[in-house]
């Protein structure tokens, strides 16, 4: 299949009367924040890493407020009772296959002691946070080809990043599949006016769920795969959602869950087997490790005006999910495996 036709869902006319989205319509719109990819790809390998970076100081001396949603658990992920229990992340967010989890913690551990030897002999421990999705299908999982190394460079990548990344089959994106399609990693922004200024809601998905046939666009046809045979709803979607408003770990954990409006407007209904996973971070404050003040300040939302932010993350989940399926090409990967591109359906579509 051609993948000259990969391309945003904007430019498939897929995304109409949506709220404004920032310069590049990317959680990166967020100040500060990165996002880095490692690609690994070669015949029956066809996985990878993917980083996000919430701001590029010390995130273990810088806490960022968190919320985690279990929208349906099963999953592997690590990390994530300590952030809806602290209300905070204090490392990079690590997307990795499922069977790389373990690594992926190691590596974060190493990363964090690197930059605070104090950790666990003077302070606390670090609570890596990782997040997983089977990429079994077009992958060779039991290959277990991730290594701590990958990470590292992940982060890097982020570090170095100028705010613009790949989207579709890139990074941990490389083996995933959507409602029979191909998947991937997709982004989406929105800009929220409060006060007369300008904020940033950006959102990033790891798509890797839906089963074929439920499909919807937002157009409202259904769309069928071609060649791709019916199976059980089983497979998973992390949602990641960053914004520069401040918000509370309450108000972050109610933004979360609107990430499955998001979802179900495409026809998902979050399967007996299906990891969906949503976390939401601000970066409107920071919490100090090192805080020797006995009363600290929190900023807040108004929460009158919370319905802007469902908003946001409803549209931002879905047209995150369109722009992974949009921009990935057909692959052919492990045993033969293959996924369609909803690129090159749509392109046939139009004809």
């Amino acid at each position: 299949m051609s993948v000259s036709f990969c391309k945003s869902a904007r430019a498939f006319n897929l995304i109409n009367r949506s709220m404004p989205t920032g310069v590049l319509n990317a959680i990166t719109d967020v100040a500060g924040l990165s996002v880095g990819h490692v690609t690994l790809r070669d015949g029956n390998r066809q996985t990878g890493v993917t980083a996000i970076l919430p701001h590029q100081g010390n995130l273990f001396r810088q806490k960022v407020p968190a919320a985690a949603h279990v929208i349906n658990g099963f999953g592997k992920s690590a990390g994530l009772m300590q952030v809806n229990e602290l209300g905070c992340l204090e490392t990079p967010i690590v997307l990795t296959n499922t069977l790389a989890v373990g690594t992926a913690f190691n590596a974060l551990v190493r990363h964090a002691v690197a930059g605070n030897p104090d950790i666990g002999r003077g302070t606390g421990t670090v609570n890596p946070l990782v997040f997983e999705c089977n990429d079994g299908f077009l992958n060779d999982i039991q290959a277990m080809c991730i290594r701590e190394g990958d990470i590292d460079a992940a982060i890097a990548n982020a570090n170095n990043s100028t705010g613009v990344f790949e989207q579709g089959a890139v990074g941990v994106g490389t083996g995933m599949s959507c409602f029979g399609f191909k998947g991937g990693i997709g982004s989406a922004s929105r800009v929220i006016e409060l006060d007369g200024n300008s904020y940033q809601f950006g959102t990033l998905v790891l798509s890797n769920f839906g089963r074929p046939g439920d499909f919807i666009l937002p157009d409202g046809r259904r769309v069928v795969p071609p060649k791709v045979r019916d199976v059980p709803e089983k497979g998973s979607v992390i949602i990641i959602m960053a914004t520069d408003i401040p918000l509370d770990h309450r108000q972050l954990d109610r933004v979360a869950k609107r990430g499955g409006a998001g979802l179900a407007r495409m026809g998902a209904y979050w399967g007996n087997g299906s990891g969906d996973i949503a976390l939401a971070m601000t970066t409107g404050w920071t919490i100090s490790h090192d805080e020797d003040r006995d009363i600290v300040p929190v900023m807040m939302l108004n929460e009158n005006r919370i319905d802007r932010l469902f908003r946001a993350a409803a549209e931002t989940t879905v047209e995150a999910v369109l722009n992974s399926m949009t921009f990935a090409p057909a692959t052919t990967g492990f045993r033969g495996n293959w996924r369609p591109g909803l690129a090159d359906w749509l392109h046939g579509s139009d004809t």
